[in-house]
C-alpha cells in the first residue's frame, strides 16, 4: 500500500528555542531544566532526554517570556557546528530550549512522537545547509522536509520494529562503555590513586623514564609506505585508533613534526586535548602539539597510557597547562611530574591483564558496528521515500 509523503509542516510544528538568558541571576538548581546544545551533544542521540546541565528560574522565564516545549518534541540543531553532527534528542520531561535547536512539536492526531524521533534520525539535511562562519539550517528547510506518513496503527508498528533494532545498539554500547571502565578500575586497584600512593611507591620524575623521539625525518625502512599522519584532534583516549591520512613522501611537513613507533604513549599538550592519549599501534607522523612518548626500561606504556588518563594527571595537567591563547602542558613541566612508580613485574602483570580487556573490547566494538550498521539499514529502507 502507498502512504502519502507529506511536508512536515503538514503534521507538526516546527519552531526555534528561546535565546538563553545571558544574567548568572537566571539560572538556579531550583528551576526547570533549560536545553542546550551541549545536552543533546552529550547524549547524541536519545528518545527521553530529560537532563540538562542548567535549570532557569521563573523570575528569568516570566521577564524574558520563554516558552515550555512540551513531552515529545523533538531537537534538531539548527546553528553552529552540531548541524554536522546529526544529533538528534525527544524530550523527556517538559523543558526550556536554547535557540540554537528546531523544535519539532508533532500533531497527536497525525503522527507519534517516537515515529517523528526515528524519521528525524534519517533525516540528514547537512548537504543542504548553508556553509558561511558556521553551519546553520533555516526552519524553512526543516519544515517542508518529506515525511512518509502511514496511518496511526502502522506507525507503531514501525516504532516497535526500529526501537527494538536501536535498543539493541544501546545496549551493546553500554557493553562497551562497562568494559572501557574495568580497566581504570583495575590500575586504581593494582597501583591505588597517583595523587595519594597509597601503596607506598617511591616517587620519580617522569622525565626519568620518558623520552621525546627528536627525530623530523622519514625512518630510510618507510620511504616507500604511506605515512600515518595525526593531529591533536585525532587522537582518540584509550581506543588504540590513529586517524590515517596516507599521503607521499614528497608532500610531507619537513619540520614541526614528530615520528613515533609502534607502542609510544601519543600524548596532546593543547587544550581542549589535554586528557587525549593514546599508544600507537603503528609507526608514523604527528604534529607538535602531541608529545611521542617512549618508555625507558622500568616503564611499560600500558602503565604510561592509563597513568596519563588517570584523574591525579589530568587534574595537574590541567592545573599546570599554560594560560595563552591555546593553553598548552610544556615538556619541562610534563617530565617534572612527580609519579608513583610500581615494580616493573607488577606493570606487566597489568599490561597483559589490559590486552586482554582490549581484545573483548575490539570484538563488542566489531558486533556494536555490525548492530548500528543493521540499525542503519532498516531506518533507510523505512524513510527512504520520506526524506
Amino acid at each position: 500500500m502507498r502512504w502519502p509523503i507529506v511536508p512536515l509542516y503538514e503534521i507538526a510544528e516546527v519552531s526555534a528555542g528561546n535565546p538563553a538568558p545571558q544574567e548568572l541571576s537566571a539560572f538556579s538548581e531550583n528551576g526547570v531544566p533549560f536545553i542546550r546544545m551541549q545536552d543533546v551533544g552529550r547524549e547524541h542521540r536519545t528518545i527521553s532526554l530529560i537532563e540538562s546541565s542548567d535549570k532557569v528560574s521563573q523570575e528569568a522565564i516570566e521577564r524574558h517570556r520563554l516558552r515550555l516545549f512540551p513531552v515529545g518534541s523533538v531537537l534538531i540543531p539548527k546553528s553552529g557546528a552540531s548541524v554536522n553532527l546529526n544529533h538528534r534528542a525527544m524530550l523527556g520531561r517538559e523543558a526550556y530550549v536554547v535557540s540554537h535547536l528546531a523544535v519539532i512539536i508533532p500533531n497527536l492526531e497525525k503522527v507519534l512522537p517516537e515515529y517523528l524521533y526515528l524519521w528525524s534520525l534519517a533525516y540528514d539535511p547537512r548537504s543542504q545547509a548553508q556553509t558561511t562562519s558556521l553551519p546553520s539550517l533555516p526552519l524553512s528547510l526543516i519544515k517542508v522536509a518529506r515525511v512518509l506518513l502511514p496511518p496511526l496503527p502502522e506507525q507503531h508498528r514501525i516504532v516497535d520494529i526500529l526501537s527494538r533494532a536501536e535498543g539493541i545498539v544501546r545496549l551493546r554500547r553500554e557493553a562497551e562503555k562497562k568494559a572501557a571502565e574495568l580497566i581504570p578500575g583495575i590500575f586504581l586497584d593494582m597501583f591505588g590513586d597517583p595523587a595519594t600512593n597509597p601503596k607506598g611507591w617511591p616517587l620519580e620524575a617522569l622525565g626519568q623514564h620518558v623520552v621525546i623521539p627528536s627525530v623530523v625525518r622519514i625512518p630510510d625502512h618507510v620511504m616507500d609506505a604511506n605515512i600515518l599522519c595525526m593531529g591533536a584532534d585525532s587522537i582518540e583516549s584509550m581506543s588504540g585508533k590513529l586517524i590515517s591520512m596516507p599521503t607521499v613522501c614528497e608532500v610531507l611537513p619537513k619540520s614541526g613534526k614528530y615520528w613515533f613507533d609502534a607502542n609510544d604513549v601519543l600524548y596532546s599538550k593543547i587544550r581542549p586535548y589535554l586528557a587525549k592519549v593514546t599508544l600507537a599501534r603503528t609507526g608514523g607522523y604527528c604534529s607538535a602539539d602531541i608529545y611521542p612518548l617512549r618508555c625507558g626500561p622500568r616503564l611499560r606504556p600500558q602503565f604510561l597510557l592509563f597513568l596519563l588518563l588517570s584523574r591525579a594527571f589530568t587534574e595537574f595537567a590541567t592545573a599546570e597547562s599554560v594560560r595563552a591563547s591555546m593553553p598548552k602542558l610544556n615538556r619541562e613541566t610534563l617530565f617534572k611530574y612527580q609519579f608513583p612508580l610500581p615494580p616493573i613485574e607488577l606493570q606487566d602483570v597489568f599490561s597483559a591483564q589490559t590486552s586482554d580487556i582490549q581484545s573483548i573490547l575490539s570484538q563488542q566494538a566489531a558486533a556494536t558496528a555490525k548492530a548500528q550498521a543493521a540499525f542503519d539499514a532498516l531506518l533507510a529502507q523505512t524513510f527512504a521515500v520520506g526524506v
